[in-house]
């Protein structure tokens, strides 16, 4: 896929049903994201690393049901990424149902990987998020990490767009000061 300028989220998804190398670029870009969403909210590394894994090997098997859209195609990722955690907290287990349609095998964390797993989620960035009021922490996620749009968090939150983007745009500028700062308060 030649062009000028950097590949969208989206052609690549429309070029990974053809195309493995595309799909390939697409996890590199946004695995870490995926894993620093779910090691937030679950108990361990190995745990996050398994559920990010079957998000990645979900979306794999659903690329012919992509449809590009209005939202970035990470909200997409994103939402199979909810899902997954949905069916991990509802059966108190990670489902492994897709990488086994792909025939992957199980991936054995070591000391380093999960050291990795941890810096990743815990980026300064990452832990500042942690500090703010749940309300513009929660925002933020799932419009920047998600990439949700404003009147799909405003109605799952049921207020005003202009409230989302008031929380979003307040949870900015506190984790900018902070950074600028130089790290937690």
């Amino acid at each position: 896929m030649e062009r000028d300028g950097p590949v969208s989220d989206t052609e690549l998804l429309l070029a990974a049903r053809t195309s493995s190398e595309s799909f390939g670029v697409f996890y590199e870009r946004h695995f870490a994201s995926v894993l620093a969403y779910f090691r937030r909210r679950v108990a361990g590394p190995e745990e996050a690393f398994d559920l990010s894994a079957e998000t990645f090997a979900a979306a794999l098997v659903s690329l012919r049901r992509f449809q590009p859209g209005p939202e970035p195609a990470q909200a997409w990722l994103f939402a199979i990424a909810r899902h997954k955690l949905s069916e991990a907290i509802r059966s108190n287990q990670v489902q492994d149902k897709a990488r086994r349609e792909l025939g992957m095998q199980p991936i054995l964390l070591d000391e380093t990987a999960i050291e990795i797993i941890e810096r990743t989620a815990s980026t300064p960035a990452v832990a500042l998020l942690e500090d703010l009021p749940a309300e513009q922490r929660e925002a933020i996620e799932a419009h920047h990490i998600e990439g949700r749009g404003y009147a799909d968090i405003a109605t799952e939150l049921r207020c005003s767009e202009s409230v989302v983007r008031k929380r979003v745009s307040r949870g900015l500028a506190a984790l900018h000061s902070q950074l600028q700062k130089g790290g937690r308060a």
